[in-house]
């Protein structure tokens, strides 16, 4: 009955071995992805669920109409309204401010026109104005831009594994290096599979500079290798876009490889099961070798 007992225990070994290895079994088994969404047009935003067109945009059209016309003060009131009416996407973030440096330069509120001027640097470094305005904007931006010439800018850094496969969930590391003006809040990962038709985005909140978000991107499925196109859209606190890292007109690119799965008897839990039983077997083996009665029995006989 020992004999069996400890049987017993040895075949719990085995099946726990085989467990653990079940439980270390898939490459991506430990990581939880994050929720993914449709993705929204570059002139959308996304809030209470679903894409909607920011109220600013037809307020700053009216401004740029109005400063055209030289109409400085209700060029002025319409780009400050555009400025509160809900966020804007960075090519339109960018023109506003442009805009709100040609109107207070115009105003001759030059103060007012280097902090327009120098917000637009920030965002937009190599920005120029157009040669056919009033000098009265034009040396005021040059101004700036003197200034703001070896300024920082917003600056974020992407990393990932360079051994990814198909069937993985994706680990993604999301790094602040720059954030001159504090305006890097959260940010959108933008992704799709080459060849898809629709984009899909993952919402993240970004750390301090030098701090890291990692983001776990589902597995991407198929029989055959694939490439993942990316892109990343960062946003101040009031949801304006104030930085691009690539664009759905030139992503990056992150390769997928294919591995073909392995036949029945490759597979890990099988591999497991028979690591398992063998576990057991040597252990009975081995403890019926030593612990079997032996044949002939030592002592001395006496006969009376």
């Amino acid at each position: 009955m020992q004999g069996i007992g400890f049987l017993q225990s040895l075949v719990r070994v085995g099946l726990a071995s085989a467990l653990g290895l079940a439980a270390c079994g898939g490459g991506a088994g430990g990581l939880r992805a994050a929720a993914v969404r449709p993705a929204c047009q570059l002139d959308e935003y996304f809030t209470a669920g679903r894409c909607e067109k920011a109220a600013g945009l037809a307020r700053l059209e009216a401004g740029r109409a109005a400063l055209a016309k030289f109409e400085v003060e209700v060029a002025s009131k319409e780009l400050g309204a555009a400025a509160s009416a809900g966020p804007l996407d960075f090519d339109s973030h960018v023109a506003l401010w442009e805009q709100r440096g040609i109107a207070a330069a115009y105003s001759e509120d030059e103060p007012g026109a280097l902090r327009a001027f120098d917000m637009l640097l920030a965002l937009d470094p190599g920005h120029f104005l157009s040669y056919t305005l009033s000098p009265r904007a034009t040396f005021v931006f040059e101004k700036a831009r003197r200034a703001a010439q070896h300024a920082p800018r917003p600056a974020v850094q992407l990393t990932w594994r360079r051994d990814a496969r198909i069937g993985d969930a994706l680990p993604v590391d999301v790094e602040v290096v720059a954030d001159p003006k504090g305006s890097l809040s959260r940010a959108t990962l933008t992704l799709r599979t080459r060849g898809e038709a629709s984009w899909r985005a993952v919402d993240l909140a970004l750390p301090r500079v030098g701090g890291v978000s990692r983001v776990t991107l589902p597995p991407t499925t198929g029989n055959k290798p694939a490439t993942l196109e990316l892109y990343l859209r960062a946003f101040d606190a009031a949801g304006n876009e104030v930085l691009r890292w690539s664009g759905p007109e030139a992503p990056r690119e992150l390769a997928l490889r294919y591995e073909p799965p392995a036949p029945w008897h490759g597979k890990w839990w099988v591999r497991g099961l028979a690591g398992g039983a063998l576990l057991a077997t040597t252990g009975a083996i081995v403890y019926f070798a030593t612990r079997e009665p032996p044949g002939t029995v030592d002592g001395d006989v006496v006969i009376r």
